[in-house]
């Protein structure tokens, strides 16, 4: 197989469904290999038959698992409104491996996927591992330079939802979402990071490439999902740190804000999710996965610390907080002051996007 991303080696993580299943068949499509990575879990991060948390038998005191394909739709559709998961809130759940768990079957989705690439002339392979803890994002890393000797793209994915309106919000679904969606793009991008700049202090600088996923809720806001949109926003504070801390060692980071039917986004909003019976399917997820293919490959050179909202057949550049009207008296103001100075200078901006759901 080949195309932009030929001789190029890439993890997915949450890629044993929806967005992230999407993303591994481009890449390998493309001409990549593979590691898919995934722990079968449920809309709300608990292991399902086909988990290999489960499978395994092994356990961790590392709390829920996270590598989930069930959140690979990382927010609202731009134009319907908040995802959100239709089934109770649950508590942080049972405890998992951290590192790759032994393969759980044909049934498994993250060998399912490989499968699928392998049966398609491509090259890959599965992990099990807990991608929200320090042995699993490890041997995320360790997959692939096991298997193919090289790490050049990696797409963090993985996550769930535990919907709640903020008064009924539980610290351990507050704790459960955070986890899977910052810590699980925290520590396999630090992992990934160490290795590619080990490799460019040793004269080998890398074409590195992040994409890592956030959402509209993360953009905007979405009631219900205070620890998501907390979450996601927190995903693109990270990739633009990350863009100028590792830009020196050859990696570039990027983030997306996609919008495509998956497991949580078709139950939530059946009506404006479903496949048309003819005509572009707008909401299929292999929409969004050009763009991230592009973003994961040497031909997006010069391209860092951005975000793409992508749906359908359309992108678009996000521009974040810029400076509006301003207004400096030179000294300090009185409280009364400053309330007709913000008053003011309020009635010259522009009014902010709605939050979703709102």
């Amino acid at each position: 197989m080949s195309g932009i991303c030929t001789g190029r080696v890439v993890v997915v993580t949450g890629a044993g469904r929806g967005l992230g299943r999407a993303h591994a068949l481009a890449f390998a499509a493309e001409g990549a290999r593979v590691v898919v990575n995934d722990l079968g879990v449920g809309l709300d991060g608990v292991p399902g038959a086909d988990s290999p948390a489960v499978s395994s038998g092994a356990a961790s005191s590392s709390g829920p698992a996270v590598s989930s394909g069930a959140a690979s739709s990382s927010g609202p559709a731009v134009s319907s409104g908040p995802a959100s998961s239709s089934g109770p809130a649950v508590s942080s759940g049972p405890a998992f491996s951290s590192g790759p768990a032994a393969p759980s079957g044909p049934a498994g989705p993250a060998e399912a996927v490989v499968a699928e690439i392998r049966a398609a002339g491509g090259e890959a392979v599965a992990h099990g591992g807990d991608i929200a803890t320090e042995a699993g994002a490890e041997s995320l890393v360790a997959a692939a330079l096991d298997a193919y000797g090289r790490l050049d793209t990696l797409v963090n994915n993985a996550g769930f939802l535990r919907d709640r309106m903020l008064v009924n919000l539980g610290e351990d679904d507050w704790d459960a979402v955070m986890r899977v969606h910052l810590k699980g793009h925290f520590l396999p991008l630090r992992h990934a990071a160490a290795h590619w700049r080990a490799e460019a202090k040793a004269g080998r600088t890398p074409v590195a490439r992040v994409v890592n996923t956030s959402s509209g809720a993360g953009l905007l806001g979405s009631v219900g999902q205070g620890n998501y949109s907390a979450a996601k926003a927190g995903i693109i504070g990270l990739t633009l740190v990350a863009a100028a801390e590792l830009a020196r060692y050859g990696i570039q980071v990027n983030a997306i804000a996609p919008a495509a039917r998956t497991r949580m986004t078709e139950r939530a909003f059946a009506a404006t999710m479903a496949a048309p019976d003819t005509g572009f399917d707008a909401m299929a997820p292999e929409n969004v996965s050009p763009l991230v293919v592009w973003l994961g490959s040497a031909a997006s050179a010069g391209v860092t610390g951005r975000v793409f909202e992508a749906e359908g057949g359309r992108i678009t550049v996000m521009e974040g907080w810029r400076p509006g009207p301003t207004a400096d008296k030179g000294a300090r103001r009185t409280p009364a002051e400053a309330g007709e100075t913000a008053l003011k200078l309020l009635a010259e901006a522009a009014a902010p996007g709605a939050v979703y759901g709102a």
